[in-house]
């Protein structure tokens, strides 16, 4: 999963600060993957400045330790909203570091098994030949 360059240009806009993160997470099923997150302050109207830039640190420390737990999209946005108001706020990519050794035991377990009766009926059917037809339609 991966954003394309014409939606994050897309999404920059002046006086805004670009706040972005990454975290390892490991899942149930024992994939290790590193989910990038980007997100944008927003313009407070009662501002002193014209420019208002957020300390990135700060932001990026406190949005990580909100991602974890399932909090992704809206849910960082007001996770954040204490620390500085955010917009924009996706999970822009998410790349898989470690892979699980395939068993095929633990697979049956949680899946299931699998029975042999649920396989079709074999027919016996005698092959056509669409050379004829297509020699027929030729000459019509």
């Amino acid at each position: 999963m991966d954003f394309t360059t014409d939606k994050l240009r897309s999404l920059v806009r002046k006086w805004q600060t670009l706040i972005e993160s990454h975290v390892d997470v490991k899942t149930t099923d024992s994939y290790t993957l590193r989910m990038f997150c980007i997100g944008f302050t927003k313009k407070r109207t009662n501002q002193q400045k014209r420019t208002c830039y957020a300390q990135s640190s700060q932001i990026r420390q406190e949005l990580v330790l909100k991602l974890i737990p399932e909090s992704i999209g809206r849910e960082i946005e007001k996770a954040t909203s204490s620390i500085y108001p955010l917009q924009n706020v996706f999970i822009r990519k998410v790349k898989i570091l470690k892979f699980p050794k395939f068993d095929l035991g633990k697979l049956m377990e949680v899946h299931g098994d699998y029975s042999s009766e649920d396989v079709g009926v074999k027919l016996d059917r005698p092959a056509e030949e669409p050379v004829a037809e297509a020699a027929a339609v030729a000459e019509a």
